[in-house]
């Protein structure tokens, strides 16, 4: 899988960051979503940099990247960090402002990278996601019964790390197989990927760390903003499936306009893994929104 992109290992403050990359021309930056890796791009990144200086990396506590100590609030993977880890990636790469594709918690890490640093964001296309904020005062009993695992990885520990680490490959077949296309939509290697990465040691403590500063300290970074009044300045695209929790749950656009002076957007005829289950789409959608100039 992603043959012809080379590996690197990168540090930022004691973390390691697993990051692959091609291509040349335009950099952009591709973040993964839960409970996967960078091999989750796999149908997509190899058209993309044919076009694009294209970088993937595994965020902190997924993939083969590092998985630090949550420390208090589980601060240590709050998205603001999170968000910090991918600008030293793509700094060190040479790249000092880029283009972000990103799915689900990548997504979610990519909204705040932009609001952090508009400066170094040019275009933002999320995937399958409303914000955080706007999703947590909505939700409702379908919401809660679909992404059940939003509720259960924030308990206090120890329960949910316990009961993830009796069993990573039944986890991640259970959060992964349970959506609209089921398993099937997964390629053999890729699904085996997350499956490994999931038996990585630390890696039910790092699930568990990243939603339960979902639930906390990144709901305070959010509730500032809109206080302050801050608002991604780049052009942001949002697709979503309509086939989707996300889609079937919430108002998509009526969540994000607050957030974004520039919106755009539309649901795709698929489940939430939009990369994987319906790639020619979304490989017309980045040629169509990407630029040749971040």
């Amino acid at each position: 899988m992603l043959e012809g992109f080379e590996s690197l290992r990168l540090t930022r403050d004691g973390v390691a960051l697993n990051v692959r990359r091609a291509g040349q021309g335009t950099p952009l930056l591709l973040l993964h979503g839960h409970p996967q890796s960078l091999a989750m791009w796999h149908r997509v990144a190899p058209a993309l940099a044919g076009r694009f200086s294209v970088v993937l990396m595994d965020l902190r506590g997924y993939g083969d990247s590092g998985r630090p100590a949550a420390g208090e609030r589980s601060a240590a993977y709050s998205k603001r960090d999170m968000a910090s880890d991918a600008l030293a990636v793509m700094r060190h790469l040479g790249h000092e402002r880029f283009q972000v594709l990103a799915h689900d918690r990548g997504a979610r890490v990519a909204h705040r990278l932009a609001l952090d640093h508009p400066d170094a964001v040019g275009r933002l296309l999320l995937l399958d996601v409303a914000p955080t904020l706007a999703m947590y005062r909505a939700t409702g009993e379908a919401f809660a019964r679909a992404y059940w695992h939003w509720f259960f990885l924030i308990q206090p520990p120890p329960l949910p790390e316990a009961l993830i680490a009796s069993d990573p490959a039944r986890y991640v077949r259970s959060v992964m197989g349970a959506r609209h296309a089921g398993l099937a939509a997964f390629a053999p290697q890729a699904l085996a990927e997350y499956e490994r990465c999931a038996a990585i040691p630390g890696t039910a403590g790092a699930i568990c760390a990243d939603y339960r500063a979902g639930a906390g300290i990144d709901l305070e970074h959010d509730q500032a903003d809109l206080d302050a009044g801050r608002r991604l300045a780049q052009p942001l695209r949002v697709l979503w499936g309509e086939h989707g929790a996300v889609g079937r749950c919430f108002d998509v656009p009526a969540l994000w306009r607050p957030y974004a002076a520039d919106f755009s957007g539309r649901s795709l005829p698929c489940g939430h893994y939009i990369a994987e289950e319906a790639p020619a789409l979304l490989l017309d959608e980045s040629f169509t929104f990407f630029r040749s100039t971040p």
